[in-house]
């Protein structure tokens, strides 16, 4: 299991954007725990009695062949939260960024099953103007072998040193033409390289917030599922106007410091991860063990 990046592989970050660990980022027995916890967070069987911030997916409600997707899954399981909430992925997103630490800005939860279409190709940068400074870095760990045609997450080698583009929402879950945005924004003279993402259960990347990621349809027999965690600085506040139609409901009156309770730090050089982290996870995980088909 990775307790530390080698130089080549931060070089491999600041040259394409994005560095993929094959296989092991996470081991076997967690990556069949979250796949258990999937399947009861998208049945709507909040552990916690809290609802994620976004339900982007509901059976009955929306098309099967959607992308099904919720964000801050952390806050309604403490399973996924245990993950996505990790000290150590927080300490390895700030060793590529350079940061002296990160805080949670949210969470993913993807579920590609068979036959759904893509997810538009978009810089993560596009959508943070409402923070200080807009930056972010994104682990994204696969619970399923991955490949192309299960519709894995695709970077553009070397985009992250692109123009930030102009965010458009309506081009992200089942667009037309999942490449468009890609190619309205690739600069004249640009070779354009695309990397699927094909790792292992267990196997990761990490991003960068400028780098066009996206992934196409599902065209294989077999289930795609990731757990993603977006870092931002430890520092960052909230921007005092711009504002995101979920996330900025988390803005104080006159105060544009991030709560830890909403979105904690989860390492900082020298300690300073919020101290709630441990304590209550491990509370709410004793909760979860206890009851029944878990043990005791």
């Amino acid at each position: 299991m990775i307790e530390e990046w080698t130089s080549e592989q931060r070089e491999a970050f600041d040259r394409d954007g994005f560095l993929i660990v094959e296989e092991g980022f996470i081991d076997d027995e967690t990556v069949e725990l979250l796949r258990e916890r999937f399947d009861r967070l998208f049945a709507g069987d909040y552990v916690t009695g809290i609802r994620p911030d976004e339900v982007n997916w509901v059976a009955g409600r929306d098309p099967d062949d959607r992308t099904r997707q919720i964000c801050n899954g952390w806050k309604a399981d403490p399973e996924i939260a245990q993950q996505v909430l990790s000290e150590r992925t927080g300490r390895l997103a700030s060793e590529l960024m350079g940061w002296d630490g990160v805080r949670i800005l949210q969470d993913n939860c993807i579920w590609k099953p068979p036959a759904t279409k893509s997810l538009g190709m978009h810089q993560d940068g596009s959508y943070l103007d409402y923070l200080v400074p807009p930056e972010m870095i994104t682990c994204w760990i696969a619970l399923d072998d991955t490949s192309a045609e299960a519709g894995t997450i695709t970077y553009a080698a070397g985009s992250h040193h692109w123009p930030r583009s102009p965010k458009n929402r309506g081009e992200f879950h089942a667009p037309p033409d999942w490449l468009a945005p890609l190619e309205r924004a690739l600069p004249q003279g640009e070779d354009l390289r695309l990397v699927p993402i094909q790792v292992k259960a267990g196997g990761a990347s990490f991003h960068h917030y400028n780098t066009f990621h996206g992934s196409g349809p599902n065209t294989a027999t077999v289930h795609r599922r990731a757990v993603i965690s977006h870092l931002i600085p430890a520092h960052t506040e909230f921007h005092p106007v711009n504002a995101d139609p979920v996330y900025s409901r988390y803005r104080r009156v006159g105060d544009t410091a991030m709560d830890e309770s909403y979105f904690p730090v989860t390492w900082a050089r020298g300690g300073g991860r919020s101290a709630w982290l441990d304590t209550e996870l491990a509370q709410d995980l004793g909760g979860v063990l206890a009851e029944p088909g878990h043990g005791s």
